[in-house]
């Protein structure tokens, strides 16, 4: 598809989701207004005042952000089709969480559950299965040899001509290997065995870029021990105005992804294991924010009650507050419900032969130093609260993995355990829900990892959805 072409259809589509979402909002309206008996003709005849249309117009703005954020626009061509629909989903689904925040702090009462499930239906189903729509079209042209690129491949190494394979194979994305660049090599008789032809050596690249129809050039080489031929030919398609893509293993990293970034006029290769920006990190931040203040507004009686009991049946001050690593290691005061007695801290050496657990943490289920309305608050989570404030000041998110003490981090032995700081730490995460104390190190560990190479704001919400029914039952707490 031209560059003309392919702008003409973004633009259409951003246009066709804001008249999806303008469309949504009145069907979602109509049942909830003036109590339901409206009919639609007098829905529109309403009087709408100036500062709704400004919510609404905002809003409309906030839903294409999101959507942008969420990559939706970006071509899909080798993304499958579960994926996309999935993406659609979590953009949809976070821009009708918004809806409901904004109604809260603006008391709109139109926001109904009647309306949000009728928004999101729409604004779904109608994105979607345009989407689904669209690919259904274009993959049939691609199939019939309309719409294709033509992919010229650098090295022949394993990685290399498995990712060509999977271009064959998925003939609807429009990709046609047209051959191979490189010289002999250890492997090369490997490469023979394929059905793949090789087209020239790194020697006769330019010449072959002159007579042949290249849209796409794919780097397999490593960087480590080919550094001036991929920068060699880079710059190459450059003169020539061709894409160029690096498969992403060229650096042999297990866990890193590679995205491109422009600084100042300079071009990036960034490599990051977690999120580090974006419209998505942003909007984790606003959730942040806005849910910890409600929580904290919503549960204040609770709070006073709570410090009221902890100051009358044992002495010493109502919170305890302790040095924690934060994101890439930053220190910071954590403050907690006080549960256990007075300088307990400076006792735990004379406890640490008792401890139960693996690893370099500390736990004792029936620790002697926990008071009794500590026992409480421990097995209800409720001397976790105060956090809130942690994560209102930036130090901690409502999710992520739990934040550490100095001790502990100590006790470290493996690199591995320290790539759980490359995320802000969170009040919850896949170790609250799936079993806290009964879950040895390790595996905490392991489930830390698997939140940060699987982290979207959809998984944020679903482990905040599955903390609550784990704090209910007290699995695990100690």
């Amino acid at each position: 598809m031209g560059v003309v072409r392919r702008q003409l259809l973004i633009k259409t589509l951003k246009l066709f989701d804001l008249l999806v979402m303008t469309l949504a909002f009145i069907l979602a309206a109509v049942p909830v207004s003036q109590g339901g008996e409206a009919s639609f003709a007098e829905f529109l005849s309403m009087r709408i005042k100036v500062e709704n249309f400004i919510l609404f117009f905002g809003f409309l703005a906030l839903w294409h952000i999101l959507l942008v954020s969420m990559q939706v626009y970006e071509s899909q061509r080798l993304v499958p089709r579960g994926d996309e629909a999935i993406r659609i989903l979590q953009a949809t689904s976070l821009g009708t969480l918004c809806i409901t925040l904004l109604s809260l702090l603006f008391s709109i009462k139109m926001v109904t559950p009647t309306f949000l499930l009728v928004f999101w239906v729409v604004t779904t189903g109608l994105t979607a299965g345009s989407r689904l729509l669209l690919r259904f079209v274009l993959e049939r042209l691609r199939s019939r040899g309309r719409d294709l690129r033509r992919v010229l491949f650098v090295g022949t190494n394993p990685r290399a001509v498995g990712f060509a394979r999977k271009l064959e194979f998925r003939l609807e994305s429009g990709y046609r290997v047209i051959g191979f660049v490189d010289v002999p090599w250890r492997g090369f008789d490997q490469f023979l065995l394929s059905s793949f032809s090789l087209v020239c050596d790194f020697d006769g690249l330019a010449e072959f870029l002159r007579d042949s129809v290249v849209d796409e050039v794919i780097i397999g080489l490593p960087m480590r021990s080919f550094n001036e031929r991929c920068l060699a030919v880079a710059a190459l398609c450059e003169l020539h105005g061709i894409v160029v893509r690096f498969l992403p293993g060229i650096f042999n990293l297990k866990y890193a992804k590679p995205r491109a970034e422009d600084f100042g006029g300079d071009s990036l290769l960034t490599l990051s294991t977690g999120p580090i920006d974006g419209w998505p990190v942003v909007f984790k931040r606003i959730l942040d924010v806005v849910l910890a203040s409600l929580l904290l507004a919503g549960l204040a009686p609770l709070l006073l009650i709570v410090a009221f009991f902890i100051k009358l049946t044992s002495e010493g001050p109502v919170f305890f507050t302790q040095e924690r690593l934060g994101l890439n290691k930053r220190r910071f005061r954590i403050h907690k419900f006080r549960t256990m007695v007075a300088g307990a801290e400076q006792k735990q050496a004379e406890l640490e032969h008792l401890n139960e657990v693996e690893g370099p943490v500390f736990k004792i289920k029936r620790d002697p130093r926990v008071t009794l309305v500590g026992g409480v608050l421990r097995k209800t989570s409720i001397d976790e609260l105060p956090q809130l404030l942690n994560v209102l000041k930036g130090e901690m998110s409502l999710v992520g993995p739990r934040p550490l003490p100095v001790r502990d981090y100590e006790g470290f032995d493996q690199d591995w355990h320290r790539r759980r700081f490359s995320v802000r730490p969170g009040l919850t995460c896949l170790w609250q829900i799936s079993g806290r104390s009964t879950i040895g190190f390790d595996k905490w560990m392991e489930l830390d990892m698997q939140y940060i190479d699987e982290w979207s704001l959809w998984l944020d919400l679903k482990i905040l959805a599955g903390t609550i029914p784990a704090v209910l039952r007290g699995a695990g707490a100690a």
